[in-house]
Parts: structure tokens; sequence; C-alpha cells
């Protein structure tokens, strides 16, 4: 969101090769989610592994908790027929 901000701040654009280099990431990404929402569908599973979670083990060694700085919770939410 900070990157989205800086994109509209007149006083200190952003330059035009990075705001580029920031909406083909963020365009991966986008696609990547809808390729993930059709695996889910034509396989009839409920999550599917493509954006993997990062290790809670190792989290919870180095921080103590089983969550990154700032996360709470986790809400997982499931697709239906």
């Amino acid at each position: 969101m900070e990157t989205l901000a800086a994109l509209r701040d007149r006083e200190n654009p952003m330059e035009p090769d990075r705001a580029r280099a920031v909406a083909q990431v963020a365009s991966v990404l986008v696609d990547t989610a809808k390729v993930e929402v059709d695996y889910i569908k034509a396989t009839g599973q409920d999550k599917s592994s493509f954006l993997e979670e990062p290790s809670t083990t190792t989290l919870a060694v180095s921080t103590g908790s089983p969550f990154p700085p700032g996360i709470t919770g986790i809400t997982q939410h499931r697709l239906q027929g």
C-alpha cells in the first residue's frame, strides 16, 4: 500500500521504471491467484500449495510466536462449489 501511495505523491514521485516493476510484480501475483483458484475448482480441493505458507516452526523458534510480527491470528476462507 505504501508503494501505491508513493505512486500518487506529486512532490516525491516514484521513478517510472520502478513503478513499472511494481505493476508487473502485482500483475504476476494476481495471475497466480487466479490460476490457484482455477486449480482448486478443477480438482475439487479446498486449498492448494501454489503459494505455500512459511514454516511456523521457524517463526516459533525465532520469535516465540507461530505468527510473524504484527499478526495475531489467521482467518481461512474456503470456496464452496
